[in-house]
């Protein structure tokens, strides 16, 4: 990897995802495969507008084919794909196919519902197929050609690294994901990211606002940021230390506090956990089915949630028989923030938003 960004000595290191590295893998390849040179190091423009480049670890090339890999960084994160090479091999695709997508070695695929992506299809979520779809038309653009190609994406060595994720507990099998939706890994620090947090409270009550809003991801953040018409500065980067914002406003308080996220994380911090990472806490189907029978769902229904392989499955099933789910988990969302900021003083209200950004439920 041969891209960095201004921090302090002091600073944790942020890396790359397997999202991002896929993307670099896939341009190099494919511009490999029209032009017969890799370009090394290859460069890519993330989501939000850093443009990283990427050293290749390895370049291979053949008839109708071409092959990039890039070893990935994930900085001072201790992810299970640190040091993983991750490969792209693009192919010529059938004309008007389109960019299409195949799992390779250590790459897992999706055998379950409730997933970002549909079961049969390889474990690559919406954003990193976006970021690789955008950049190879791109490529074809500029070299006059159809975008018509089929991406293979592998990490040699993940079936044994994803023994240790949660992908077998998820229906994914035979391999990792490629995830990341911003491209840029944050390291993982309690102690550096709710100091963080903190700041961010402080420093924009000195600013004198009044609203703040902490989101769990882009996604969230980019809605609330919207439906509330809030500055840059009222907007804190919570990530999954909803507890860690909460018991920082008992002594800073505020006006209001809006705390949005996606339906898993708002379930969990629903059922009263105030760490979200999915390492440290999980969604209770047990009592994600108690909330479908309190918003009115059937036994059957009921069921389904306790049976359910995630959080997304359970909200697909209740939408679908017009059960109001995500609005019954934002009030018990907005009564276990209440509870931990234990004053009656400061207004929260609590925003659901779906993979797609949209809100979904609100309890304010």
């Amino acid at each position: 990897m041969a891209a960095t960004t201004s921090q302090s000595a002091t600073a944790l290191r942020r890396g790359w995802t397997t999202g991002a590295c896929a993307t670099a893998a896939a341009r190099a390849a494919y511009t490999a495969l029209l032009t017969g040179a890799f370009p090394d190091p290859v460069e890519i423009t993330l989501p939000k507008g850093e443009q990283p480049a990427f050293a290749l670890a390895i370049e291979e090339a053949g008839a109708g084919w071409a092959r990039a890999g890039i070893v990935k960084d994930a900085g001072d994160d201790p992810d299970v794909t640190h040091g993983a090479l991750i490969v792209a091999t693009v192919r010529h695709g059938k004309q008007g196919a389109g960019v299409s997508f195949k799992a390779g070695e250590g790459v897992g695929t999706v055998t379950k519902p409730g997933l970002p992506v549909a079961p049969g299809e390889p474990a690559i979520n919406p954003a990193p197929r976006k970021m690789i779809r955008e950049i190879l038309e791109a490529v074809a653009d500029a070299e006059g050609v159809a975008a018509d190609i089929e991406v293979e994406i592998s990490i040699p060595g993940g079936e044994a690294l994803a023994s240790s994720t949660w992908n077998p507990r998820l229906g994914i099998e035979g391999g990792l994901s490629i995830l990341g939706t911003t491209g840029i890994v944050h390291p993982f620090s309690c102690s550096a990211w709710i100091h963080a947090i903190h700041s961010g409270i402080d420093v924009a009550s000195a600013e004198g606002l009044t609203h703040l809003a902490g989101a769990t991801g882009s996604t969230s953040e980019a809605a609330v940021k919207k439906l509330h018409n809030l500055d840059d500065q009222a907007l804190i980067d919570m990530g999954d230390f909803v507890g860690g914002m909460l018991k920082h406003l008992r002594t800073h308080p505020v006006a209001r506090i809006t705390i949005a996220g996606g339906f898993a994380k708002m379930t969990k911090f629903a059922q009263g956990r105030l760490d979200l990472h999915s390492g440290r806490s999980q969604v209770d189907f047990e009592w994600l089915g108690e909330r479908i029978e309190e918003a009115g769902g059937n036994i059957e229904l009921c069921d389904v949630s306790r049976k359910a392989n995630s959080a997304l499955e359970v909200l697909e099933a209740a939408r679908a028989k017009n059960i109001g789910i995500a609005g019954v988990v934002a009030d018990h969302a907005r009564k276990v923030a209440q509870d931990t900021l234990r004053s009656s003083e400061m207004r929260v209200d609590i925003v659901i938003v779906d993979r797609q950004g949209e809100v979904i439920a609100r309890a304010e």
